[in-house]
C-alpha cells in the first residue's frame, strides 16, 4: 500500500490561541525556602517539589498531566501524526552480528516490538533462533536489556536489565548449552557489567537505599566491586574492593579473554579516570597502578602477550593509541603505536591480528586498517559521510561494520580486511523513499570567531523563504559527539516540508578535548552561544524564521535549551527542553550528579563559579511579566540520572513568569526514565506529542 503524507498548509495561528485561552494551570504552592551562597540569598519557592514521592508532589504531577494531556486531546492532527510514526517505524531492524564460542549473534527488531530480540545461530546463513527475548520480560515492554555478557569458558551469559528506565540494574545468568534461567539473581548494581572470571563475574554496585522512596532521587555514595559465584546467593558475594576515602567516584572491572589480566578503572573525578592493572598468572598478585591524573581518560584495547594496547587523550587532545607493559606502568614509559593526527581518534578494535582505527573529521566517520604496530595499511572505504561501527575479536577471520547517516538507516557490511572489501549482509527494506531527502554540512561562525559544523537534512526541493519550520537540535558537553545518524522518526517532520538541524556545539568531544573543555564550567556559556549563533544563521540564510524555529535537546542538551530560551526568548517559537539539568546551584545534590562536576563546576566551588551559575541555570533565570516559547517540558518519573525536579521546578516557575498566549506545558511519563531503554511504545507516543505541539504552534497543519 502506498503511504502518503499530508503536506504542510496554511499557516493557522487561530487554533492555538484558542486552547491557549483554555489552559488553567494547576495552582503550585510556595514555600519560603532561602539559600545562602558567598553572601547572596537565593529563594526556592519550589523546593518541596523536589520530593518526588510525596502525596503532594504525586497530587500535583496528576494535576499537571491532565492539563497536558487535554491539550494534546484537542490538537486535531495528533492521532494522524501518531498514525504515521508507526507506518515509518514498521520495519526490521538488524544490529552488527558478533561472535562468542563458536556461534553468531545478532539484535533484530521486527518493526515495532517494544525492544529489540537477541537471535543466535551456527551459521551466518543459518537458521535463527531466540537467545534472550526481552518483551516476554514485562507485558508493556518497560523492562529493557542493558548488556549481556558471555563468559569466557563459554558455559554461561549474563545479562542486566533495567526496570522503567531507571539506572538500576538487575543481573540474571543463563546456562547457554541449555538456554535455561540459572537461579543467579544479582540487585541494586548500577554502571556496572558483568566481568567473567572462571566460574563467577565481577560486578559494581552501591548498597540497597536505606528508605523506601529515596531509590530514584538519593545521591549515589560507595560503589563497590563484589565477586559472584555462580549458584550462590547474593548475601554471599565477596566484597572485592571499596574506596571508602573517595564515595564519590566510579569502580569496575574488566578481565581480558584469556583471563590473564583484570583492568580496574576508577572514575567521577575530573573528565577521565584511573587506571590499574593486575596480572591473574599469579594468584597473590596486586593491581599496580598505571595513572593519577583522572582529567584525561584511558581505555585498555587489547593486550598482546604483555603488552597492553590503550587509548588516551593524555599528552594528545585529539587521542592516541599507547603501549604499557606491567614491567614499566608509569605513563611516560609507554610507547606510542599511533600518534595524535589531525583528525580525532574515536575507537580503535584489534579485530583479526589487525588495527581497526575510526576517527571522527569534522563529525563524520574515517575507519583505516592498520598493522598491531600502527603502519597503516589502507582505508575502509564508507559509502558516504556518516558513522561507522565495527565488531570483531583478536583472533577472528571476520569483521562485521554498520553504516548509517542522516539519510540512510543502518546497513550491516561483512568486511574482508586483508582484501579491503565489504559486502552488505543486512540492509533495511523501507516503506518510504529515502531519495526524496538530502543532507549537507555547513559552518558558521559563533559570537567570539568559532567556526562551527552543522548538519541539515531536508526534502529535495525545498525553498529558502525564511518560512520553513526548523527542529534545531544540540548537546554539547561530556566530550559527546553528535554523528550522523538516521530515525525514521524525524520523517512526518520532513516530509511535511520542516527542516533538522543538528549542531556540534563546543562541550563535545568532535574535534578532541580542547573543543570539550571550550565549552565547560566557566565557558559554558559558549555553548549557549554556538546554539544561539545557529538559530541566527538558520534566520539570516532565509532557512527558517524566528516563527517557525523550534530547539530541542535532551539531558545536558535539556539544559541547553533552557538556557537559550531563557536567553533570548524572541528567537524562538517552540522550545523543548528533555529531561533537563534545570537547576544548576542543586544539581550536584542528587543520585550521581556530582559526577558532572567536571563539566559544570559547583556552587560550592568559589564565588566566582557560583556566579556563573547562577547566570545561566534555566531555573534562576525565568523573569516575571516575560513571554516565553511555546514550552513542553519532558521527565518522567523514574528518571534517576537526571531526577524529574529539575523540570518540576522549571516548569512550575515558568508557568508563574510567563505572559502571552503561548502553552507552556509539562509532560511527565510513567514507568519511564531518562530515556535509555524506553519501549517502542512510549517513544511514538512521546515522539506524536513533541512533533504535534512543535507544528501546532508554528501554526501548521499536519
Amino acid at each position: 500500500m502506498k503511504l502518503k503524507a499530508i503536506i504542510l498548509l496554511a499557516f493557522v495561528v487561530a487554533p492555538s490561541e484558542k486552547i491557549m485561552a483554555q489552559i488553567e494551570y494547576p495552582n503550585t504552592v510556595k514555600c519560603d525556602v532561602v539559600d545562602e551562597y558567598f553572601g547572596t540569598k537565593v529563594s526556592d519557592p519550589y523546593r518541596w517539589l523536589e520530593n518526588d514521592t510525596s502525596v503532594a508532589t504525586m497530587a500535583w504531577v496528576k494535576m499537571q498531566n491532565e492539563v497536558t494531556n487535554a491539550y494534546f486531546e484537542k490538537i486535531p492532527f495528533r492521532d494522524k501524526l501518531l498514525k504515521r510514526l508507526r507506518q515509518l517505524a514498521d520495519y526490521e531492524k538488524i544490529g552488527v552480528p558478533f561472535k562468542r564460542h563458536g556461534r553468531y549473534y545478532i539484535y533484530r527488531n521486527n518493526g515495532l516490538q517494544n525492544q529489540s530480540v537477541l537471535y543466535t545461530m551456527e551459521r551466518l546463513d543459518g537458521e535463527q533462533s531466540v537467545f534472550l527475548d526481552p518483551n516476554t520480560l514485562s507485558t508493556d515492554g518497560t523492562v529493557a536489556l542493558k548488556g549481556v555478557y558471555f563468559s569466557h569458558n563459554g558455559k554461561y551469559a549474563a545479562y542486566a536489565i533495567s526496570r522503567s528506565g531507571s539506572d538500576w540494574e538487575e543481573i540474571f545468568v543463563i546456562d547457554v548449552s541449555t538456554g535455561r534461567l540459572m537461579d543467579d539473581h544479582i540487585e541494586w548494581a548500577k554502571f556496572s557489567g558483568a566481568a567473567w572470571h572462571g566460574d563467577g563475574f565481577y560486578y559494581s554496585a552501591y548498597d540497597a537505599p536505606l528508605a523506601k522512596g529515596t531509590e530514584f532521587s538519593g545521591i549515589n555514595k560507595g560503589h563497590k566491586i563484589y565477586y559472584h559465584k555462580i549458584g550462590t546467593p547474593q548475601s554471599e558475594d565477596v566484597l572485592f574492593y571499596h574506596n571508602p576515602a573517595y564515595p564519590k567516584r566510579f569502580y569496575s572491572i574488566t578481565v581480558n579473554e584469556e583471563e590473564t589480566m583484570a583492568f580496574l578503572t576508577e572514575s567521577g573525578e575530573g573528565a577521565g579516570n584511573n587506571l590499574y592493572v593486575r596480572s591473574l598468572k599469579q594468584a597473590d598478585s596486586q593491581f599496580i597502578q598505571m595513572t593519577s591524573d583522572m582529567n584525561y581518560y584511558y581505555y585498555p584495547i587489547e593486550n598482546i602477550g604483555s603488552q597492553i594496547m590503550i587509548m588516551t587523550n593524555y599528552g594528545a587532545p585529539r587521542c592516541r593509541l599507547m603501549s604499557a607493559s606491567l614491567a614499566s606502568p608509569g605513563v611516560d614509559s609507554w610507547l606510542e603505536i599511533v600518534p595524535e593526527s589531525e583528525n580525532v581518534l574515536e575507537s580503535a578494535d584489534v579485530i583479526g591480528n589487525r588495527l581497526l582505527l575510526t576517527y571522527s573529521k569534522d563529525a563524520s566517520s574515517h575507519a583505516y586498517v592498520c598493522d598491531l604496530y600502527g603502519k597503516r595499511l589502507h582505508e575502509v572505504t564508507l559509502p558516504m559521510i556518516g558513522s561507522v561501527y565495527f565488531s570483531g575479536k583478536k583472533d577472528d577471520k571476520e569483521c562485521f561494520y554498520g553504516f548509517g547517516s542522516y539519510t540512510v538507516p543502518t546497513t550491516i557490511y561483512s568486511y574482508d580486511i586483508e582484501a579491503d572489501h565489504s559486502v552488505v549482509y543486512a540492509t533495511p527494506k523501507l516503506a518510504f523513499r529515502l531519495s526524496d531527502y538530502i543532507s549537507e554540512q555547513i559552518f558558521y561562525t559563533s559570537k567570539d570567531g568559532t567556526r562551527v559544523p552543522m548538519s541539515i537534512t531536508y526534502k529535495k526541493g525545498m525553498k529558502l523563504n525564511g518560512r520553513n519550520p526548523v527542529y534545531l537540535y544540540g548537546y554539547g558537553g561530556f566530550n559527546i559527539s553528535l554523528s550522523p545518524r538516521f530515525s525514521s522518526l524525524r520523517i512526518p517532520f520532513l516530509e511535511s516540508g520542516g527542516i533538522y538541524a543538528e549542531v556540534n556545539l563546543r562541550g563535545g568531544g568532535e574535534y578532541g578535548e580542547e573543543w570539550h573543555q571550550a565549552g565547560t564550567k566557566m565557558q559554558k556559556q559558549n555553548v549557549f552561544d554556538d546554539f544561539i549563533a545557529a538559530a541566527e544563521y538558520l534566520i539570516n540564510h532565509k532557512y527558517t524564521g524566528p516563527e517557525r524555529l523550534a530547539i530541542v535537546g535532551g539531558s545536558n542538551g535539556g539544559l541547553l535549551v533552557g538556557a537559550c530560551m531563557t536567553q533570548c526568548p524572541e528567537l524562538f517559537r517552540v522550545a523543548v527542553p528533555e529531561v533537563g539539568v534545570m537547576d544548576m546551584l542543586r544539581y550536584h545534590k542528587f543520585t550521581i550528579g556530582w559526577n558532572w562536576a567536571s563539566d559544570y563546576g559547583t556552587s560550592e566551588d568559589s564565588k566566582e563559579m557560583f556566579e556563573y551559575l547562577y547566570k545561566y541555570s534555566p531555573l534562576h533565570n525565568l523573569r516575571p511579566g516575560t513571554t516565553y516559547p511555546a514550552t513542553l517540558v519532558t521527565t518522567a518519573d523514574h528518571d534517576d540520572r537526571v531526577v524529574p525536579a529539575h523540570s518540576f521546578k522549571f516548569a512550575a516557575t515558568l508557568q508563574e513568569c510567563h505572559t502571552g498566549t503561548s502553552p507552556v506545558l509539562i509532560r511527565i511519563d510513567t514507568k519511564a526514565g531518562h530515556g535509555g531503554g524506553k519501549p517502542l511504545a512510549k517513544v511514538l507516543e512521546e515522539q506524536a506529542d513533541i512533533y504535534s505541539f512543535i507544528l501546532y504552534n508554528m501554526g501548521l497543519k499536519y
